[in-house]
C-alpha cells in the first residue's frame, strides 16, 4: 500500500479518532472504509427511466381520465381548427 497524508479540520479528526477508540479500528481503515464507499457511489450512479425524468409532470394535465384511450378523444384533436382552436365540420 501507498501511504499518503491529508489535513483535517480538528472536528473531524476528533470524530475519526472516537470513531476509531469505539470501533477497535485504526484512522487508516477508516479512512479507506470511507473512500471506497463515496468512490463507489460516486461509479454506480443510478439509472434514470422515463417516470424519473417525467415524475413532475406525471398529474399535471387537467383533462378526461380516459384521455389516452378513448378513440372520440382523439377524433376531436384532429378536428380542430388549428388557428383558432374551433372544431371543423366533417
Amino acid at each position: 500500500m501507498v501511504t499518503i497524508s491529508l489535513k483535517l479540520p480538528s472536528p473531524l479528526l476528533k470524530q475519526l479518532q472516537a470513531e476509531a477508540k469505539r470501533t477497535g479500528r485504526s484512522k487508516s481503515a477508516l479512512v479507506r472504509d470511507a473512500l471506497e464507499n463515496k468512490l463507489g457511489r460516486m461509479r454506480r450512479k443510478p439509472k434514470l427511466t422515463c417516470l424519473d425524468l417525467m415524475s413532475d409532470m406525471i398529474g399535471s394535465f387537467k383533462g378526461p381520465a380516459d384521455l389516452s384511450t378513448n378513440p372520440r378523444h382523439l377524433d376531436e384533436a384532429i378536428s380542430k381548427d388549428e388557428a383558432g382552436g374551433k372544431k371543423r365540420a366533417r
